[in-house]
């Protein structure tokens, strides 16, 4: 931020009224600064008229408003949008700039912008281009917001999910005062229904999580079988998939909140009959949906992706007893903005990875 000042953004109708307080205005400006932000949605401290201009001043000597556009952006054939958005990092320590990328999906009239919440990651799942960036600091939630807020779209957005860089629950707090500001009725005022926060599954946050927010949940699950599983991914060690589960159970899915799994699909390793029996008798009792997704390809992970029939038995396996499933669209994998391709690393960056995601597209029966 311009001369190390403050974001508003970010900040809860009660923190507003604390600064209106401390810069000589009266603490009814805090509400006035909430309605400014969150529902006018103004970019610089000048256009918020109905305060004082000596408040403004005051305000402005300390504080900016925190909106920062995206430097680059990436338009798909299928009409996807990647953002490239500057970030403030916290806890990166070093002074550097980072850099997080953002999605936007159109589709029909459903219009979803895919946010990030850390650089890099720290799960480091095999088959995750942003575990392979290692973690690189925290979004703030001025950082977290900024992705909705600056968005060119965001007129349009009918849902949010947290599903782009990073874990949720390893920058929890950050992801819970953000999500409470995005649902709050002196916030950006949306209903809870309209967003979902995926996660691995991390002991004790994510329980937090289901108790303070009433947003969706999805769990990345990928294989319903423990030692499979921690191969895939190393947090299974530290959570078991079999415990997420337990955890799940304790909590009504029934009405307002929704509960999914996010599947990835590797051809003869986690897409058979036998894995969906598994899955189907782990998730028994719980209302819940199974998102089947595509495998895209990355860089030195030699893992083969499902075909099309494979991942359609699969499907229908799962929705003949009992568990709704669905073979997710993949979007935007010629701009790699697709399922597992997201990475602000600058190696990464600076290689071809198209022909990959081409490949894909191109010979989907291959694997």
């Amino acid at each position: 931020m311009p001369h190390g000042k403050t974001p508003l953004l970010g900040l809860s109708a009660g923190d507003l009224r604390q600064v209106a307080q401390q810069h000589g205005l009266p603490a009814f400006a805090g509400g006035q600064m909430a309605k400014w932000l969150y529902q006018q949605r103004v970019c610089d401290i000048a256009q918020m008229t109905n305060l004082s201009l000596a408040g403004r001043e005051r305000l402005a000597e300390h504080y900016v408003v925190g909106c920062v556009p995206p430097a680059e952006s990436q338009r798909s054939a299928d009409g996807t949008v990647k953002y490239l958005f500057p970030v403030a990092c916290q806890d990166d320590g070093r002074g550097l700039q980072r850099y997080v990328e953002t999605v936007y999906i159109p589709d029909g009239s459903r219009a979803t912008v895919c946010v990030s919440c850390q650089v890099g990651c720290k799960m480091n799942c095999l088959f995750c281009q942003t575990g392979k960036q290692g973690w690189q600091g925290n979004l703030t939630v001025a950082d977290i917001l900024n992705q909705v807020y600056s968005l060119p779209e965001r007129d349009t957005l009918t849902n949010i999910v947290f599903m782009g860089q990073g874990e949720p629950m390893d920058n929890l707090d950050n992801v819970l005062k953000a999500t409470q500001l995005l649902t709050a009725p002196d916030g950006f005022g949306w209903s809870p229904k309209r967003i979902t926060v995926s996660s691995v599954g991390i002991r004790g946050k994510l329980r937090r999580f289901l108790d303070e927010s009433q947003c969706h949940v999805a769990i990345s699950m990928h294989s319903p079988l423990h030692d499979q599983r921690q191969q895939l991914m190393p947090s299974e060690r530290q959570m078991t998939i079999a415990e997420v589960v337990e955890l799940l159970r304790r909590y009504d899915f029934s009405h307002q909140r929704r509960c999914s799994f996010e599947y990835i699909c590797f051809a003869h390793l986690n897409d058979s009959l036998q894995h969906a029996r598994q899955l189907v008798g782990l998730v028994r009792g719980i209302d819940c949906r199974v998102n089947l997704i595509r495998f895209h390809p990355i860089p030195g992970v030699d893992l083969p992706a499902s075909d099309e029939q494979r991942m359609q038995q699969m499907r229908d396996y799962l929705t003949a007893h009992g568990v709704f499933a669905t073979i997710r669209a993949s979007r935007g994998q010629d701009i790699l903005a697709a399922c597992g391709l997201l990475s602000t690393d600058a190696t990464v960056r600076s290689l071809d990875l198209r022909p990959l995601a081409s490949q894909e597209l191109q010979e989907p029966s291959a694997h």
